[in-house]
């Protein structure tokens, strides 16, 4: 009863904040992005391209947002999963799937230049599936296993804002580095701070979760029947409670990807979307 309290008062709420947080200026079709399952892996730093995957992470590809150009990274297994970008978008770094004649997993990671048209595999056979970061950083956010870790000048710092006994999905950290993004399933998506202090609740109906800037996070609405997806929108969300639904109820919005200035998402029928907005 008292979970049910909440959801609902949650609801109310967000129906009250309801404003506009985005004005979408456009939308741009993405044909040539598209798998028969299309799922967007990342946009660019730079809003230039974005890289697309398929639903079950087989395959990488880089498809310009001026040209409409597309141009295949990989076809491995695995490839399109936690894929990092460098800031100024000239590199990635991605894995690719490998097994021995024991069926054993393990992975290969690769860096792609585009700028060189080079790709050179930096490490193989690892366990790890993390992708290793293009660039050093002083502050990373590792979400593995369903657990959070901040690495603060390489030392790894386990946090649990919501108790150790949840599983964390979808963490990132807002782009400043002051504030962590994460989902926990019959939690709903929160924000805390770097050291897993402070948690605020975002919003039960904002799964896949992503920054946009550092005061707010897009997502998807999605509603499903107990084995398909039958409704799917784009949301925003600030962190001061705003509300608002981005695409139409006629198509079935999943995974986005964000950057100032644009919104990317997937369909469950295989096309690619960016939303232009300001």
């Amino acid at each position: 009863m008292k979970k049910t309290f909440i959801l609902i008062a949650a609801c109310f709420m967000s129906m009250i904040a309801s404003a506009q947080i985005l004005e979408v200026v456009s939308m741009q079709h993405l044909p040539a992005a598209s798998y028969d399952d299309a799922r967007v892996a990342a946009i660019s730093p730079m809003g230039d391209y974005v890289l697309m995957t398929s639903g079950s992470f087989i395959g990488l590809q880089r498809v310009d947002l001026t040209s409409g150009q597309t141009n295949v990274i990989s076809k491995a297994e695995g490839a399109g999963y936690d894929v990092k970008i460098s800031h100024d978008g000239k590199e990635l770094m991605f894995r690719e799937a490998k097994y021995d004649i024991h069926n054993n997993q393990t992975y290969n990671f690769v860096r792609a230049n585009f700028q060189a048209n080079t790709k050179s595999i930096v490490a193989k056979k690892q366990n790890s599936n993390i992708t290793p970061l293009v660039e050093k950083a002083n502050i990373v956010l590792i979400n593995d296993e369903c657990k959070l870790w901040i690495e603060k000048n390489g030392k790894k710092i386990a946090i649990a804002p919501q108790g150790e006994e949840v599983n964390y999905i979808w963490g990132s950290l807002s782009p400043d580095k002051t504030k962590i993004l994460y989902y926990v399933s019959e939690l709903g998506c929160h924000v805390c701070d770097i050291n897993g202090k402070n948690s605020q609740f975002i919003g039960w109906d904002c799964t896949a979760p992503c920054w946009y800037d550092n005061n707010t996070i897009i997502a998807m609405n999605d509603q499903d029947d107990g084995t398909y997806t039958i409704s799917s929108s784009i949301v925003a969300y600030t962190l001061d409670g705003k509300y608002q639904v981005l695409t139409s109820p006629d198509m079935i919005a999943m995974y986005p990807a964000a950057v100032n200035g644009k919104v990317v998402f997937s369909t469950t029928q295989g096309e690619t979307y960016v939303l232009n907005v300001k």
